[in-house]
C-alpha cells in the first residue's frame, strides 16, 4: 500500500485518503496515512491494537463466530435467509472492555441503541449494568417498553419529542442539542431548578468514508458543517448561561461528540477541550464524551485500544478536579465498538450472471442487500464477506476463488454490497471462494448500523428476522420475519379509488 507522510504544520487541518478522514489539532506531528491508520511520533505505544485479523484469511473457512454449521443452524431458526445474527459471547466481550474504560472518578457507559435496537440486545447490556442513550423519543419509549429504567436513559436528539415534559418526569435526562431546545426545557420547567444536560459542538470533528471533500463527511457530527450540538461560542461568550439563568435550570452534564471513525489523538484532544466547558457552569458532575471508537472491520484495519486512550483522559479529569476542586464523573457513549463485530448478515447466494470485455464482471447476487445493510451503498464502507457451502457441511468447503463483484437483490443500481472503499458508486472486485447458487454469504461487521439503519420495505421486500448465539450455542429467535401483509397494513384506499 502506498503510504503518504504528511507533516502538519496548520491546526484543524483535514487530510483525507481512500478510507479515513481526520482533523489534526495542533501542529509540527509527522503522520503515516494509509488504509490503516497509525501515528509515527511516539511510535514505541501504538494507540491501535489490530483485532480478527487472523480470521480474515484471504478466504476464510469460518466468520468472525460462524462456521459452516452454524450459520446453517441459524438459517434454520430464521426459516430462511436473509437474517441477522449476533454473538452473545462477543457482546459480553465488548461491553467488559468498554467498561474497564479508565476513569478517574467513576463511569457511566450508555449504549447508543440506535446501532442496533432489538429489545434483546438493550436487555443484555442493561443486565451488565450499561445505561442507554437514546437518539430520539421513539426511541426512548422503545427502551422503556422493554423494562430499561427511565433514569438509566439519556436522550441527545435532533428532534426535540413533543412529550418532552413527560419524559422528564419520568426520569429520563435530557441533553439540549440547541439553543431552541434549552429555550423550551426552560420554559416548561421555569423556576423548577431543572437539571440539564447541554450537548456542545466543539467545534472540530473526525468521521470515516468522505474520500472526496475536505469539508464534510457523513460521519461526522462535529465541527461547523455539522448540525449537532450548541456551537460552543454559545457556550463561551455567556449566551447558553443567560438562558440557564433566566429559567433557573441547573447545568448538570455537558456533552460532547465528534463522529464515528474518531482518531484516538484527536478524541483525547477534544476531552481535554470539553472541559473547559464543564469549567463555565460550577453546577457540571459528569462530562460525557460520547462514542466513535474505531473499529476494524477488515484486514489490516485498526480497532481502538481503549484502555491506552482512557489513561490520558483520566489524568485530564485528576487535573481538572486539583484546578477546580469538582471531581467530574465520566460518561461514554459506544455504540459500533459495543456490536458492531458481534453480528452478521447471514445471506444466500441467489443468482450469479457474468459479463464480458474489458470492464466485464462476474456479480453474486444475494437475497438481501441495501435493504439489510446500507452502509455500502451510503458511505462505500468495506464489510467482509466470507463464503460457506450450502450444504452447511465444513467439509464442503471449497479452495477454489474467483474475482467477483456483490450486489444486492433490489432494482436498484446502487445496491453494491462490494463497492471501492469510500466510494459507493464504484464497483469493487473481490477475491471470494468460487461460488455457486445456493451457497451461503456472511457478511461480517453487521451488528451496528445495519439491522437498525435498514432500507426495509423498499421493492417490498419483508424486515429481516434477528437471531442470538449464546454461549452454549443454542439459537435465540429475537425478531420473527416480518409478515408480508404488514407491509401495506396502514394504507387505505380512498373510496374514489375502490
Amino acid at each position: 500500500q502506498r503510504i503518504t507522510k504528511i507533516f502538519v504544520q496548520k491546526p484543524e487541518m483535514k487530510v483525507h485518503n481512500s478510507v479515513i478522514s481526520f482533523i489534526l489539532l495542533g501542529s509540527g506531528k509527522l503522520f503515516d496515512t494509509s488504509s490503516s491508520f497509525s501515528p509515527v511520533v511516539n511510535s514505541g505505544s501504538s494507540q491501535f491494537r489490530e483485532s480478527h485479523t487472523s480470521i480474515y484469511s484471504q478466504n476464510p473457512s469460518e466468520s468472525v463466530f460462524l462456521d459452516s454449521e452454524s450459520a446453517k443452524a441459524c438459517i434454520e431458526k430464521a426459516d430462511g435467509t436473509p437474517l441477522y445474527a449476533y454473538s452473545v459471547s462477543k457482546l459480553n466481550q465488548n461491553a467488559d472492555a468498554c467498561l474497564s474504560f479508565p476513569n478517574a472518578f467513576g463511569l457511566t457507559v450508555r449504549y447508543a441503541m440506535k446501532a442496533c435496537p432489538n429489545g434483546a440486545i438493550l436487555k443484555l447490556f442493561n443486565k451488565k449494568g450499561i445505561h442507554i442513550d437514546a437518539s430520539s423519543g421513539f426511541e426512548v419509549r422503545r427502551a422503556i417498553s422493554v423494562g430499561i429504567p427511565p433514569e438509566n436513559i439519556s436522550l441527545s436528539t435532533q428532534e426535540l419529542p413533543t412529550d418532552f415534559a413527560s419524559l422528564v418526569d419520568l426520569g429520563v435526562k435530557i441533553n439540549a442539542c440547541s439553543i431552541s431546545q434549552l429555550e423550551s426545557l426552560g420554559k416548561q420547567f421555569s423556576g423548577n431548578g431543572l437539571k440539564v444536560g447541554v450537548r456542545v459542538n466543539p467545534g472540530v470533528g473526525s468521521g470515516g468514508f468522505s474520500s472526496s471533500t475536505t469539508g464534510f463527511s457523513k460521519t461526522n457530527v462535529g465541527g461547523p458543517s455539522s448540525s449537532f450540538g450548541i456551537w460552543h461560542t454559545l457556550v463561551e461568550d455567556g449566551t447558553v448561561g443567560n438562558i440557564v439563568e433566566k429559567y433557573g435550570l441547573e447545568v448538570e452534564r455537558i456533552h460532547t461528540h465528534i463522529g464515528s471513525g474518531s482518531d484516538p489523538d484527536i478524541w483525547q484532544q477534544v476531552a481535554t477541550r470539553s472541559l473547559s466547558f464543564c469549567k463555565i457552569f460550577p453546577s457540571v458532575t459528569s462530562l460525557n464524551l460520547g462514542g466513535g471508537y474505531k473499529v476494524g472491520r477488515n484486514p489490516g484495519e485498526p480497532t481502538t485500544d481503549l484502555q491506552e486512550i482512557g489513561k490520558p483522559v483520566a489524568e485530564a479529569f485528576k487535573s481538572f478536579a486539583a484546578e477546580n476542586g469538582r471531581e467530574l464523573k465520566l460518561e461514554i457513549e459506544p455504540g459500533t465498538y459495543l456490536v458492531a463485530m458481534a453480528g452478521a448478515l447471514v445471506s444466500t447466494i441467489q443468482d450469479k450472471v457474468h459479463t464480458t470485455g474489458d470492464s466485464g464482471h462476474t456479480f453474486l447476487k444475494l437475497d438481501a442487500g441495501m435493504t439489510d445493510v446500507l452502509r455500502p451503498s451510503l458511505y462505500g464502507a468495506i464489510h467482509p464477506i466470507t463464503i460457506l457451502p450450502g450444504s452447511g457441511k465444513s467439509e464442503d468447503v471449497g479452495a477454489d476463488t474467483e474475482s467477483v463483484v456483490v450486489v444486492g437483490h433490489c432494482c436498484e443500481s446502487g445496491d453494491l454490497m462490494t463497492p471501492q472503499a469510500g466510494e459507493p458508486e464504484a464497483l469493487g472486485e473481490r477475491e471470494l471462494r468460487r461460488a455457486e447458487i445456493g451457497d451461503i454469504a456472511i457478511m461480517d461487521g453487521s451488528g451496528a448500523y445495519c439491522a437498525g439503519m435498514s432500507t426495509k420495505n423498499y421493492n417490498s421486500f419483508p424486515e429481516a428476522p434477528e437471531v442470538l448465539l449464546d454461549d452454549e450455542g443454542d439459537i435465540h429467535l429475537i425478531r420473527a420475519r416480518q409478515p408480508m401483509e404488514q407491509i401495506w397494513q396502514n394504507e387505505l384506499i380512498p373510496d374514489s379509488l375502490k
